[in-house]
């Protein structure tokens, strides 16, 4: 549904009120540790779909479950039981 123009300015300044007038609170915070291992978490899943992805872009160009294993630090056999599956559904 398309929103006019002055919809849009009316929404952004509802935002603008909500942040100035936004008093944190103690349950707002989290500990440093907390934030960081939940990136981490964040980027291995990211970096995984990446993975999984290029495994099959790979496969379609006719790539060998060695040559992935080799490029994944580890054999064809747990190359293809990780990921094999997976490229399959694609």
């Amino acid at each position: 549904m398309p929103r006019s123009i002055q919809n849009i300015l009316d929404h952004a300044n509802e935002l603008a009120r909500r942040f100035e007038e936004y008093e944190p609170d103690g349950a707002d915070e989290r500990p440093v540790g907390e934030y960081l291992l939940q990136r981490a978490a964040l980027n291995r899943a990211r970096s995984e779909r990446q993975i999984v992805d290029s495994i099959v872009t790979a496969r379609a160009a006719g790539i060998s479950w060695n040559k992935i294993g080799e490029i994944l630090g580890t054999s064809a056999q747990a190359a293809q039981q990780r990921y094999g599956e997976v490229v399959e559904q694609v």
